[in-house]
């Protein structure tokens, strides 16, 4: 089972992030034909992805992120632009993370070792907290200068953070659909509300 886990992000996002979407294909011009965008229904904060997990290791993954996290509810605001790799033709345009960065990144560690501990192996690259908004097709290091015109504001979109989902990701050929298959409710902080009760494994 394709496993991820991740923040999910509300209907006020995802509305915000399809906006500005739009507005960077009219601002990027002839270059946004060499891209391929992410549809923002499909978008999650990914804290790790654990990858094809054994269908018996399934459960305890649940039951282990299903436990709440030490750690406030904090805000993300979402902004900026960036792309991956720094150097070279550009394959992955991201817009990144202005406001709760330290707190995803507490978040974060503590999910992943989580997980380590069941002998899940992660991805040894640093975690870079961002939102994939696009990939190119066909990249040339000349795509960079098509993102100089296009800097966007420091503040699209932003979410409370009131929990943690793992989620199960199905690809097929119309699409990837994610089912969540438990959630790890944050510590009540200033942003208050109860928690929701956890998912049921579908």
């Amino acid at each position: 089972m394709r496993l991820f886990i991740a923040i999910e992000l509300d209907d006020d996002a995802r509305h915000a992030i399809a906006s500005e979407q739009s507005q960077l294909q009219a601002a990027l011009g002839d270059g946004r034909s060499a891209l391929k965008w992410i549809r923002p229904e499909h978008m999650h904060l990914t804290l790790a992805f654990l990858g094809d997990v054994d269908d018996g290791l399934v459960q305890s993954v649940v039951d282990a992120i299903s436990q709440p996290l030490q750690a406030d509810r904090f805000a993300i605001v979402f902004g900026g632009l960036g792309v991956f790799p720094s150097r070279g033709a550009p394959r992955v345009l991201w817009l990144g993370v202005t406001t709760g960065v330290s707190e995803v990144h507490g978040v974060q560690r503590e999910v992943a070792a989580r997980v380590t501990r069941l002998g899940i192996v992660l991805e040894r690259r640093a975690f870079h907290p961002h939102l994939t908004l696009a990939r190119w097709r066909s990249p040339r290091p000349s795509d960079r200068r098509h993102l100089v015109t296009a800097d966007r504001a420091d503040e699209v979109a932003r979410i409370a953070v009131h929990n943690v989902s793992l989620i199960h990701s199905r690809l097929s050929p119309a699409g990837p659909t994610y089912v969540s298959l438990c959630r790890a409710p944050l510590s009540c902080g200033q942003l208050g509300d109860s928690p929701g009760p956890p998912l049921q494994s579908q």
